[in-house]
């Protein structure tokens, strides 16, 4: 009887679900065409359809949080799949560990696709992950299983996950380079500029390929900051900074600003009418009212920032320091073994993933502030927008904090792990490292199942447990590998140190 229901992100209202319209933002109107899209892209699946993996890809992409809020956009896609729609209510009257296991498999497969959609648009083959897709939503309509059967492919969605992410890792680097260290400036020059969000690093490339010689400064935002690391990237003379903050909070940073902004994939917020003339959007992004750019042919967007002519004065910010991919850090490894042999180096935490506005995620600054000096410290994700102001110092010639990239460079802080359990013939769940985890939307769960597919124990993870996940299966979770939710940074150090 509710207008809507959605409990895929960590923001679901009461930490139960979205029953009016969505915390991120949407209406129900906007939900219920995303369930109908969903739905038929499952009838297609479990039907065997003729359905291009393009389709595939971008029609589920569509329905993450914050991505694609425009009904007209939702339909065109739903319309494309051509399908009945199978009704995802079905799934949410199952009794509750169904369900839960069935929404773990739904949101593991959203996550994926994020993943594959930037190696699939970069010409790289993600058929196999799309067969993986395919079988996973055809089970979701399954009415008589159980967990028996879906236990299996919830951990299968784990290891497809780690595919999508070494696969996008190979496609990143061999089109923009192999990361390495830069500093990032924070402040925005005199003139035009314009601002690019989201994860697509071929959107960024074929801007700056477009406003090369034009007079338009382009500086990042939110999660595209470690793009400042790709040799092919930063050799753009007129790629100048980083703009911002999280992207959590937009709404309040962008209020004002002459420049001219791009979204590229999920992290939009409504937009203000304050800045709302000056927001682009392209690829699987849409806002009702904002222009789409659909050939990337960003003349439009060029034009609105000449248009705004920018700031007459420098805007003075500090500096980030990113790029600390896994082939930066594995190139130490030498030093850090010895390091850590030595005692100078003592624990490894990762923390990092998904970030948001609820004010208990002040925990994983207060927590990072908190870790030891003989200790390094590992992050990636939006969830670096709480610790990269920071000065950790250093620790055996080593910055102590450590950007490794977007959320779609889990897969570094994965290889680092498995390079360091390799160089001291042990286990990573012997590893003196900790991983202390913040979620927020899908992407997020399928890492947290790629972990628990490698078998990696005792995450803490955060600020709260996910909706959908039921008693039982939180319980498994905890029996089987350690789960458990984050407390107090004092609390959980203690832990961690016995």
């Amino acid at each position: 009887m509710n207008e809507m229901f959605c409990f895929q992100c960590e923001q679901t209202a009461g930490g139960i679900a979205c029953t009016k319209s969505g915390v991120c933002g949407k209406n129900s109107g906007t939900a219920a065409i995303q369930d109908e899209l969903t739905g038929a892209l499952i009838a297609a699946s479990r039907k065997g359809a003729d359905l291009s993996d393009e389709l595939l890809i971008e029609g589920l992409f569509a329905t993450l949080t914050n991505v694609n809020f425009d009904d007209a956009a939702l339909k065109a896609l739903r319309d494309k799949v051509g399908q009945p729609y199978y009704n995802l209510y079905n799934v949410r009257d199952a009794d509750e560990d169904t369900r839960s296991l069935k929404t773990l498999l739904l949101l593991g497969v959203r996550g994926i696709v994020a993943y594959a959609y930037h190696s699939q648009v970069l010409g790289y083959d993600i058929s196999g992950i799309a067969a993986f897709i395919r079988k996973a939503l055809s089970a979701i309509a399954e009415p008589d299983w159980g967990l028996t059967e879906l236990l299996p492919l919830v951990m299968e969605c784990g290891k497809v996950n780690l595919d999508a992410l070494a696969l996008l890792d190979k496609a990143n680097t061999e089109t923009f380079g192999t990361p390495e260290p830069t500093t990032v400036a924070r402040t925005i020059e005199p003139g035009p500029f314009i601002v690019v969000s989201g994860h697509d690093l071929r959107d960024l490339k074929l801007l700056l390929e477009q406003t090369e010689g034009k007079g338009v400064n382009v500086y990042t935002h939110g999660e595209m900051l470690p793009a400042h690391g790709y040799p092919g990237l930063k050799k753009y003379a007129h790629l100048k900074g980083n703009f911002g903050t999280a992207w959590q909070n937009q709404q309040k940073e962008f209020a004002g600003v002459p420049g001219a902004f791009l979204f590229t994939t999920n992290c939009l917020m409504p937009p203000k009418p304050s800045y709302s003339d000056r927001v682009f959007t392209t690829s699987a992004v849409g806002y009702p009212g904002l222009t789409h750019i659909e050939d990337k042919n960003f003349a439009p967007l060029i034009a609105k920032a000449l248009e705004l002519g920018g700031y007459t004065e420098a805007q003075s910010g500090g500096t980030f320091t990113s790029g600390f991919g896994h082939s930066a850090i594995l190139s130490n490894a030498e030093a850090i073994v010895a390091a850590v042999k030595s005692g100078a180096i003592k624990r490894f935490f990762l923390i990092g993933g998904c970030d948001g506005t609820k004010s208990e995620r002040s925990y994983y600054t207060d927590f990072a502030k908190l870790t030891p000096a003989d200790s390094v410290i590992l992050t990636l994700g939006c969830g670096k927008y709480r610790l990269n102001d920071i000065d950790f110092g250093t620790v055996a010639g080593l910055p102590r904090l450590l950007d490794m990239g977007q959320c779609n460079d889990a897969y570094g802080a994965i290889k680092v792990a498995l390079a360091l359990a390799e160089a001291f013939s042990c286990g990573v769940n012997d590893l003196p490292l900790s991983l202390v985890i913040s979620w927020y939307e899908q992407k997020a769960v399928s890492i947290l199942l790629t972990l628990l597919h490698l078998g990696i124990k005792n995450i803490l993870l955060g600020p709260t447990l996910p909706a959908f996940v039921s008693p039982n299966i939180l319980n498994y979770l905890v029996e089987n590998f350690g789960i458990a939710p984050v407390t107090t940074p004092e609390a959980d150090l203690r832990k961690i140190a016995a």
